[in-house]
């Protein structure tokens, strides 16, 4: 009865769904740096993935090195690749990413300033082209006018205008009367001897 349960409980166990839980293998990878050219010590440091190592001498298996910090040592060479590790160039693609968005958006600013700096010119031009409509208008009635004054001053060239005339008629008559009075003024004193006798 006992191992009828146990057979029980073993199968429900089985039989209930499990929740999987998803994981990825890693790709940051520490390799130790060692004083022993076979790497048989102890690791006096260890080294991430991604850090530039300069080869200072190679065996088929190991390779003496000199990372960034300047402390050489011995590394198992089957590690060591000629291109970057592909977290590390992600890593640039993304700071790369970021860079190429930031130059987007100063592009889209730049044309977005310069699409405003043309509508304004354009308006400008419109507003000057207005103006400049107007005053050629302006301008050619002032030339009509202008021409109108210059037919009216030939036709009267060698005329003289009436109120001219009229004041010189006024003019010459009270001149005439002045005259013909001092004439007469004149023939009475001669006539008798210096004395006016009217």
């Amino acid at each position: 009865m006992r191992g009828l349960r146990l057979l029980v409980l073993l199968g429900a166990l089985l039989a209930a769904p499990v929740s999987a839980e998803t994981l990825y293998v890693t790709d940051i990878l520490r390799l130790g740096i060692h004083q022993a050219p076979d790497t048989s010590d102890r690791a006096f440091s260890t080294l991430v993935s991604g850090t530039p190592l300069e080869v200072l001498e190679r065996s088929s298996n190991y390779a003496r090195v000199r990372p960034p910090d300047g402390r050489e040592g011995w590394v198992k060479s089957a590690y060591l690749v000629d291109e970057k590790p592909s977290r590390l160039r992600a890593t640039e693609l993304e700071a790369e990413a970021g860079q190429l968005n930031d130059d987007k958006a100063a592009a889209v600013a730049a044309r977005e300033a310069a699409e405003k700096a043309l509508a304004d010119l354009q308006a400008s031009i419109a507003a000057d082209s207005g103006s400049a409509t107007a005053l050629r208008q302006k301008n050619e009635k002032l030339t009509a006018e202008n021409d109108s004054f210059r037919s009216r001053m030939n036709a009267f060239r060698g005329s003289v205008p009436l109120s001219w005339v009229g004041i010189a008629l006024v003019v010459a008559l009270v001149a005439g009367f002045l005259a013909g009075l001092w004439w007469l003024d004149f023939q009475s004193r001669r006539r008798h001897g210096g004395f006016r006798v009217y």
